[in-house]
């Protein structure tokens, strides 16, 4: 998986930014050193009250307090000629340091625990949607995902790469909504497609399989829709041919020589729908070459539009993009999704975004 910067933000749980820890010290060295070049006194001691309050931002109690101590010690060294405003402004910052030791306690107790359920929460959404190997058996593998929902790793996505006693398979699919509240039927796909890879040695019985899953799943719970798109891949021994099931997702992409086609196929219909009966809508085989790769993207890449309204246009712009990134696929992923957000500019991001990327390569000696 494509690694990305914390989208919390500073301001949303994050750590501070660097800057943001220099202000306390870089103001008391500020103030010392304007009142030792000034010729005449400054009236700036007031400035000293700001140090313990920016400091709850970024340091501890103990850090807190020793700056709130290093401000009242600047304010009353006769050296720095600050110690005319009296002791009520000498207690007014004596109580601004103490209260702010107190708020610097709690935001560490609270950070400490918000870091805690962060961690927590990464691995176990780590485990539903777990990094992509950069190869399983004889295809090498690339994935990209960004959940719309600010401070999650998963939303209604999902995607796998599996290597099984019937072969490679992949998948990637969009379940019904997004968010937090799409994760738990994201969890259910993911481990029926990891038991169809080992059980079924057709694609379509693992179609079938998902689907089944989510018909059962809505039962239980009693809604009345609860569906999923989805794009299933078979790679035969070798990696030179593979076999596809589109289930009302957009098809798959084939890279070839600097070009990029849609590989057309009998749409199936969503998965908790009800599939049809395998005999009549069978999947569809592609040949193969070496260098060819294969490029999935969910709706957040096809449906993606800019100010105008009008979609992105993928196949048109990953031929280009393809030929700069001929073999880092980890590289083509990142770029399509920087292309994204050039064409769609502020009205992105609101969906979640899923591409893998896969290119056959038997490993050397077979």
């Amino acid at each position: 998986m494509s690694p990305h910067r914390d989208r919390r933000g500073w301001l949303r749980g994050a750590p501070p930014p660097q800057w943001v820890r220099v202000l306390p010290p870089a103001l008391i060295a500020g103030v010392v050193v304007a009142t030792l070049l000034s010729p005449d006194p400054l009236d700036i001691g007031f400035l000293l009250g700001a140090i313990p309050p920016l400091a709850v931002l970024s340091y501890g109690p103990t850090a807190t307090a020793l700056l709130g101590l290093v401000s009242v010690a600047v304010l009353i060294v006769p050296a720095f000629r600050l110690d005319r405003p009296g002791n009520a402004d000498l207690l007014t910052i004596c109580f601004v340091a103490l209260l702010s030791i107190f708020v610097s306690f709690v935001r560490s107790r609270r950070d400490t625990q918000l870091d805690l359920e962060h961690t927590v929460a990464e691995a176990a959404q780590r485990a539903v949607v777990p990094s992509v190997p950069e190869r399983v058996g004889p295809v090498r593998c690339a994935a990209l995902y960004r959940a719309a929902q600010r401070g999650t790793l998963v939303g209604g996505d999902f995607f796998d790469v599996r290597e099984g006693p019937h072969g490679v398979r992949a998948v990637l699919g969009d379940v019904q909504g997004h968010g937090l509240a799409a994760v738990a039927t994201v969890a259910l796909l993911m481990g029926a497609f990891r038991e169809a890879v080992l059980d079924h040695p057709d694609l379509e019985a693992v179609a079938g399989r998902l689907d089944r899953r989510l018909l059962l799943d809505a039962a239980q719970d009693r809604r009345d829709e609860l569906f999923a798109t989805a794009v299933l891949l078979d790679f035969s021994p070798g990696a030179g041919a593979v076999r596809i099931v589109t289930c009302g997702h957009p098809p798959p992409l084939l890279l070839r020589d600097g070009t990029a086609a849609e590989i057309g196929s009998t749409p199936w219909p969503p998965l908790g729908l009800g599939l049809p009966d395998k005999t009549a809508h069978d999947a569809i085989t592609v040949r193969l070459l070496p260098g060819d790769r294969l490029v999935l993207a969910s709706d957040g890449v096809w449906e993606a539009r800019d100010a105008t309204g009008a979609f992105y246009p993928l196949p048109e712009r990953l031929g280009a993009l393809g030929a700069e990134h001929a073999k880092d696929l980890a590289a083509l992923a990142d770029r399509v999704w920087a292309d994204v957000l050039r064409f769609c500019g502020a009205t992105t991001a609101r969906d979640d975004v899923t591409m893998l990327v896969l290119a056959p390569e038997p490993p050397r000696g077979r």
